[in-house]
């Protein structure tokens, strides 16, 4: 079972994610267990603070290390440390690969304007970005995550096959166009959008060979 681990100071924003799709199946199968945790539950001041202002002046609030250091040394047990900041490496479908073999995930949802670079340097095992763009926090690259991954996890959508299909020699994915019915359809008189005669053909070389022609690796 891969555990997920979520540091978040919104857990609440989880609650509908979790409880819907495959990501609920694979709980339910016990493939994953994801558990949030709430960043305040770790600071030891009344007030719970878990930001303040940043070293040398400047905008907004800077989230504090020792929170997030209390929280990983109490959640971590065996497996790596995400932080989410934009300029960490960027996620690719290798990157979901190599991390779905793991047992489990921490995941630090930054806040504000961003994560003191402590917790970069000294308790995060690798920091990505989901983008060359910036968000107002880490939780739903979290998300994006964890169903990159779990869908990679034998069981999870069901048949294997589903995934064989799209996984290359470098364990990135696959993708090429694709078609249902109708064959024709038409969106207005006279206009006939069509699917392409190979994938109707019957003939799983040729369809095989249009797919692999069409198809592009990320």
């Amino acid at each position: 079972m891969l555990k997920f681990d979520i540091i978040t100071i919104f857990p609440n924003i989880f609650d509908s994610y979790l409880k819907e799709t495959f990501i609920k199946k694979s709980q339910d199968k016990k493939l994953i267990q994801i558990n949030i945790h709430n960043l305040r539950d770790y600071t030891k001041d009344r007030h719970k603070k878990v930001d303040d202002k940043p070293f040398g002046g400047g905008l907004g609030m800077v989230m504090k290390v020792d929170p997030i250091f209390n929280a990983v040394k109490k959640i971590k047990k065996k497996g790596r440390v995400i932080l989410f900041t934009p300029r960490g490496k960027q996620f690719t479908q290798k990157i979901a690969f190599d991390l779905s073999k793991e047992k489990q995930l921490v995941m630090i949802c930054g806040r504000y304007e961003g994560v003191d670079e402590r917790v970069a340097k000294n308790i995060a095992d690798i920091e990505l970005s989901i983008g060359p763009y910036d968000l107002m926090g880490g939780e739903l690259p979290a998300m994006i995550l964890t169903e990159a991954i779990t869908r990679l996890i034998p069981g999870a959508i069901g048949k294997e096959a589903f995934l064989k299909e799209r996984v290359t020699k470098k364990k990135g994915f696959m993708e090429y166009p694709q078609y249902t019915r109708p064959e024709i359809f038409e969106p207005k008189k006279g206009t006939h959008w069509k699917a392409p005669k190979v994938l109707i053909s019957g003939n799983h070389k040729d369809i095989n060979a249009w797919r692999e022609k069409r198809g592009k690796e990320i």
